[in-house]
């Protein structure tokens, strides 16, 4: 008998809370980004995908896929991405470490590990000279090391973690 992987929550977010989409990527959770404005299209996606929906549209949690139980869904509360992510946090009982820095900020997609030879070309000479681990997103072509930025962020995830 072998181990059970516990699976990861997928997330869908409308554009009424979307740095929380870039929050919970940070942390390595799959989250698409809906900009469309058809409350259906979410719902689809997420049904079809398997997706909790991160929302503040009090009219999308009166659908009856979600009053049911159906779909999952999450009434943001907050207007401050800090407040929302602790409080998805709170209601999944999430590990804001589970895997960051794994997945593109920008559009989803998991990062694949680079080489300092490989992004030579592609970043500034002092980044060259002072790291040594890049991750690169296979879509979009934007690249990621530890740098100011990422210590940054790490300590905010820290303080999510903690509170």
């Amino acid at each position: 008998m072998g181990v059970r992987q516990i699976k990861a929550p997928k997330f869908i977010v409308d554009n009424n809370v979307g740095k929380l989409a870039r929050w919970l990527r940070m942390t390595g959770y799959d989250t698409v980004f809906f900009s469309g404005s058809d409350d259906s299209g979410m719902v689809a996606i997420a049904r079809a995908e398997g997706r909790v929906i991160l929302t503040r549209d009090t009219q999308i949690m009166k659908r009856r896929l979600i009053t049911s139980g159906r779909l999952r869904a999450i009434l943001i509360t907050s207007d401050e991405p800090e407040r929302q992510i602790k409080q998805v946090k709170d209601a999944l009982n999430l590990d804001l470490r589970f895997r960051p820095f794994s997945i593109c900020l920008e559009c989803n997609q998991p990062l694949v590990e680079r080489s300092k030879e490989q992004v030579k070309e592609q970043v500034p000479p002092h980044v060259f000279k002072t790291q040594d681990q890049y991750m690169e997103c296979p879509a979009c072509h934007r690249l990621y090391w530890r740098g100011t930025h990422w210590q940054a962020m790490t300590k905010r995830l820290d303080r999510f973690m903690e509170s």
